[in-house]
This record gives C-alpha cells, sequence and structure tokens, in this order.
C-alpha cells in the first residue's frame, strides 16, 4: 500500500471552490482543479443524503468526461457537495441577496445540519467510492439590522444555506457538533479514510 508522501497519485478536484481547494491541500498530495460546472438541479423528493452524494458524483462524473488531454490515468477525481437542511428543508446557495436574508432569517437561533457529500472516481477503471457527513450547527439569535449587515458583506452570496462559517460568518454561530471542515465544504477526514481503498493512506 502506499503512503501519503507518493506523488505518483494526483487528485483533481472538481470544484473551484477556493476553500476546498484549501481543505484538500492539507492531504498532501498533487491537486489539480477542473471545475464541472454541471446542473445542480436535483428531484424534489431527494433526501438530504441522495442530494449531497448524487451532486458530488455528478460533479466527479462530469470533469471524467471532460478530461480529453492526457492525464495520469492513476489520478483520482473528487466531488463534493455540500447543503444546509433546516427541518428536513434543504438549502443550498442563495439566488440573491434576498433568498440570503430569507435563509439567515429561517436559520436564526436554529440548530440545522450541514451535509456535505463526497465521491471519488479513478480514472483507468472507473473505481468509485461515494460517502457524506453530517454535523449539527447552532446558529446565533440574529436581529434584521445584523442580518443585513452580514448580506452586504457579500459573503452570503456563494455559500449553502447563506454563509461561510471559516469567515465573517464564523460570528453568527453559537455551537457545532461534529467535523469543522464537513461545514466549510470538504471533510477531509472522510475523504483520507475514502482514499484508503484506492491505496492511498493518509497520514
Amino acid at each position: 500500500m502506499l503512503s501519503g508522501s507518493t506523488d505518483r497519485f494526483n487528485l483533481i478536484l472538481a470544484s473551484a471552490s477556493p476553500r476546498r481547494q484549501e481543505l484538500i491541500a492539507l492531504l498532501g498530495l498533487p491537486v489539480r482543479v477542473v471545475p464541472s460546472r454541471v446542473d445542480e438541479d436535483t428531484p424534489e423528493d431527494w433526501s438530504p443524503e441522495q442530494i449531497v452524494e448524487g451532486l458530488s458524483l455528478r460533479k466527479a462524473n462530469a470533469v471524467k468526461e471532460q478530461l480529453t488531454e492526457s492525464v495520469d490515468e492513476s489520478s483520482i477525481i473528487v466531488g463534493s457537495d455540500t447543503i444546509v437542511v433546516l427541518n428536513g428543508k434543504a438549502m443550498g446557495k442563495p439566488r440573491d441577496e434576498q433568498d440570503a436574508r430569507e435563509m439567515l432569517e429561517q436559520l436564526s437561533g436554529q440548530v440545522h445540519e450541514v451535509y456535505t457529500g463526497v465521491s471519488c472516481i479513478r480514472i483507468f477503471d472507473g473505481k468509485t467510492a461515494t460517502a457524506h457527513r453530517v454535523t449539527r450547527v447552532k446558529m446565533r439569535s440574529l436581529t434584521g439590522e445584523q442580518i443585513s449587515r452580514y448580506v452586504a458583506t457579500g459573503e452570503p452570496l456563494d455559500k449553502a444555506g447563506s454563509y461561510g462559517i471559516q469567515e465573517i460568518g464564523s460570528l453568527l454561530i453559537d455551537s457545532i457538533e461534529g467535523d469543522y471542515f464537513n461545514v466549510v465544504g470538504l471533510p477531509v477526514s472522510l475523504l483520507a479514510v475514502m482514499l484508503e481503498p484506492f491505496g492511498i493512506t493518509l497520514p
């Protein structure tokens, strides 16, 4: 079995997210970034698990189909998707500032769950693994003015649930139960476990 120090394996991250790029770098393996740009619509009757696992796999498969130039066939494509779930209702990224404001009003003072799905696909044989992780987050009770000030920063507009726990949004959070990196957008400890059947042992 190969250790994490090997340079034979490249990871291909199917995401343009700077946060996921920073997190996957923690694995210490060469990483190439190829945004998936897929349609993220899902059936209304899908569960949160189905949404994040289905979209993470869709993203990874889309990048696999995009790769026309020569690549290391031992490379593993990593797709990921994150949603916020409040009382069983999934929240993705807001459409605009008003949508962000409404999401934050709903989350204010409440406990919600953050689901992140992760999929790995090896190029040469199509070997695939998909899993997800859940973290519980309690948001502070926020006034309308606090929500408006946060939305005005622009930070919520590209974040699931309209907040970023690793940035200004950290000021909105009372507590979390579970994996912090899962809330940021990539549960790296889960990914490390998922890579083991592909012959990569970390750390």
